[in-house]
Formats: structure tokens, sequence, C-alpha cells
């Protein structure tokens, strides 16, 4: 099997190089956001945002995360794995042994112990995560990112949803019933996963200019695009596809000409000594350039390492490459952002769509188990050297203070300001809570 591109149990392609993405850029209209607070004063709200903005670090292919922030030392031979658990700098909490930098920062960060659902298959399971709601084929629902994109104001000239790829074909990434104007716009030139820092050029597809087009010459352009565009809104009025398209055709003329996003991407600004911290690989340079998009206004940022499906060769795959990569990059960008001041207004999850089961296989693999997983998250008002919940002693099920991943998105959007309640509509002008069972999770907040 190729380095550059492997396939998940399912047969879903996952690049192990970087897939960035930010959302959570265009918000509400002045107009709208004035009318959003009235609405909140009215109900009687008194939620103040903690956070501004959100990294989320996604493990797709569902880690195992029992070997990971939920170790079992003490359990029966063929559950409790080969790692040793180590001490962090939080007396009382361990983890693997091959995470040892994460250890030197869990007087920064949360770990929830007790996340669970019942999905144990990718492409729902990575539904349910990246969108706060169980899917249903009655309703596409948006992502975390997309409804950042939709509820928070932003700055001019900052994309507001971008992605390398969809995840699992779109289903988990997209903009959902909000429409065509909170899809992701396409991040593209990693290059090579080994490729030295400073060396990549990130940059948002469709939204560069080529080098012998001038910015006068694309306002030409523009003014011919809409009069076509015109023609095709007297064809057909009843459609919101034109209104969406005209908010994504808008938001990418901002950015071109912005050069916030592409300063974001000048990872070479950044001295030597610390794009090596990241790690010189195109996860950890994905992480960095995140941390500098959320520097230029981004609301939502997402970056993305896969093989996380480890079905076979679990502990190998996991102590000589996985936990490694993940530890240095994981663990830098949280001391970054505390170092700059910057945590206490962002929140970082690290995540998959899943956990793997407490027993090993035949194959010293673990296989899929949505009923107990863990997941990091830090910043934002969340509290920090804690350890939310529990599980059994074997690993299987929660054991105190269970909570689902709609609970989670519920109390990351009310560190941002935005009540779990709150109401949307879709195209047809349905009513859609954000997270119809999500409820915020008290204890988690400092």
């Amino acid at each position: 099997m190729s380095d550059r591109l492997r396939t998940d149990c399912e047969g879903v392609h996952r690049r192990d190089f970087l897939k960035i993405g930010s959302a959570g850029l265009l918000g509400l209209t002045l107009p709208e956001l004035l009318r959003y607070e009235a609405k909140a004063k009215a109900e009687g709200s008194k939620i103040r945002a903690q956070a501004k903005s959100v990294i989320l670090v996604w493990l797709a292919g569902g880690p195992a995360t029992i070997d990971m922030w939920d170790n079992k030392p003490n359990a029966p031979e063929g559950i409790r794995g080969e790692f040793r658990s180590i001490p962090t700098n939080v007396p009382g909490i361990e983890w693997a042994e091959h995470l040892p930098k994460m250890a030197q920062v869990a007087d920064k960060i949360a770990v929830v112990r007790s996340l669970h659902h019942t999905i144990p298959s990718h492409q729902p399971a990575t539904v349910f995560m990246t969108t706060g709601n169980k899917p249903t084929a009655a309703l596409q629902y948006p992502s975390l990112g997309s409804l950042a994109a939709k509820l928070l104001p932003v700055e001019k000239g900052v994309p507001p949803y971008v992605s390398f790829t969809d995840l699992r074909g779109g289903t988990a990434g997209g903009a959902g019933y909000l429409g065509t104007g909170y899809n992701p716009f396409f991040v593209e030139g990693a290059g090579n996963p080994r490729a030295k820092a400073g060396t990549m050029s990130l940059r948002v597809r469709g939204i560069s200019l080529p080098a012998e087009m001038s910015l006068d010459a694309l306002d030409k352009r523009d003014k011919l695009l809409r009069s076509f565009d015109e023609g095709f809104r007297h064809l057909d009025r009843s459609t919101d596809l034109v209104e969406g398209l005209d908010t994504f055709h808008q938001q990418a003329l901002d950015i071109l000409r912005s050069d916030k996003t592409k300063n974001a991407f000048d990872l070479s600004k950044e001295p030597a000594k610390l794009r090596e911290a990241y790690g010189l690989d195109a996860f950890g340079q994905g992480a960095l350039a995140a941390r500098r998009l959320i520097e230029a206004g981004v609301r939502f940022t997402t970056i993305s390492t896969g093989s996380w499906d480890t079905h076979q060769n679990n502990f190998k795959s996991l102590k000589e490459r996985l936990l490694p990569q993940l530890d240095q990059t994981l663990s830098a960008l949280i001391r970054d952002l505390s170092d700059r001041g910057m945590l206490d207004s962002t929140i970082v999850m690290c995540a998959g769509e899943f956990g793997r089961t407490p027993k090993i296989n035949k194959n010293a693999g673990r296989d899929h188990w949505a009923r107990s997983m863990a997941c990091v998250v830090a910043g934002g008002g969340l509290k920090r050297g804690y350890v939310h919940g529990s599980t059994d002693a074997s690993g299987m099920a929660p054991n105190s203070d269970p909570v689902t991943p709609d609970d989670l998105a519920a109390t990351i959007f009310h560190q941002l300001g935005i009540e779990p309640t709150t109401e949307l509509q879709t195209l047809t002008g349905r009513p859609i809570q954000l997270f119809r069972e999500g409820r915020v999770i008290e204890k988690l907040i400092g």
C-alpha cells in the first residue's frame, strides 16, 4: 500500500498529507446580528462568549483511545494492550507512554473519557461527530464549521470555510441545510507530506489569482459574470442556489482582494525553531497554518490526519508512527496558543469518529467501537488539568458522567456564545434546532 494514499476498512481513501480547513468566517450581516442579539435578550439569555474560535484536530479512521488517553494497564490480558501508563504534570492523571509531550501540557487540557455513541460505521459516525446531530436520511445537517460560518461574525477578506478534502465525501464537512453559500473552499499546495517546513506553498483553490492577472482585470471579468448571472436569476427566482452561489462568489472576491489569507499561509514568517517544534511534515505545518489562520480572524479551522483505522498491528502503528506525530504536533499547538495568550479564546478539540474495541483481535488490532471513546479539549473557558468521566475497568462503556457527540458540540457552541437551542431555518423555511439532543456539559466548563 502506498505511503501517500490509504483506505480505511470501508474503502474510503485517506491521504496522509495535510487536510486543513477553516470555517466560521462569513457570519451574519449587521441587521441579522442585531436581530439575533435582540432575540437572545428577549428570551432572557445570559450566555456570554468565552471563546472566539475553534481548531478541530481530526483523527480519521477512529483512534484507539484506550491506548492513548484512557489506558487500562490493570485490565485482563487481551484488553490492556502493550503500553504502560506514565504520569503527567497533573497529579493523578496518567495516560499512555507514547504521549510524553502531551503529558507536559496536561495542565492546559481536559480529557473526556466518557464520550460514547452507538454508530460503529465510519461515515455516519463522522457525520455525528462533526455535525453534533445523529445522521438521518430526512435531513443533511451542517458541519460545525458551517454553523460557525453562519452564526459568528468575521472580518472581510478571510475565507469562510476551507478544506483540503471533503470529510467522507462531503457528507460530514458540507453546509447541509444551510445551503451552497456555506460550503467549503478547498486548500491545496501541501505537496510532499515530508516536505521541509517553510517549503510548502499553501493556497485556497479557486481564489488565488494567476500571476498574469491583475485585480483590475478581475473586476472586469466579475462585471461580465454578473451580467450573465442576472439572466439566470430571471429564469429561476424560486431556487436558493443562485443566492448561495452569489454568497460564495462574493467571498472569493473579497479574499482575492485581501492579503490576510495569503499571509496566514506564509509559514516562512515563523521562526525555524517553532516550525520544527510543530513537526516538519504536512500535519505539523498544517497545525501551524491553522494557528496563523486563527490569528487572521478565522473562526473554525480543521486539520486532519488519517490511518487510525487500526484493525491490524494497532500497537506497532501507534508506537512507531501515529502517536509520536500526534504527540509532537498537538502539544506544540497547545503550547504555542498558550504562550501567545490565544488559548483563552481558542478551543482545541482532538477526536475521531469512534474508538476501538477493548478486546484485541487475532491480528493484533482493535476493531470499531463507539460505545466508549475519549477526546481531548482545551481552551476557550473549558477546565484545564481535568479528566471528565470514566469508563469501566475494561473500557467497555462509560462508568460515570457519560457524554455524547451532541453534548460536546452543544458545549463548544455555548462557549462560543451560541445557545445550543438556537433555531436556524432550512432553505424551505423549516425551523431546526442547532443540536436536537445536545446538552451543555457543565462540569467541563471552567
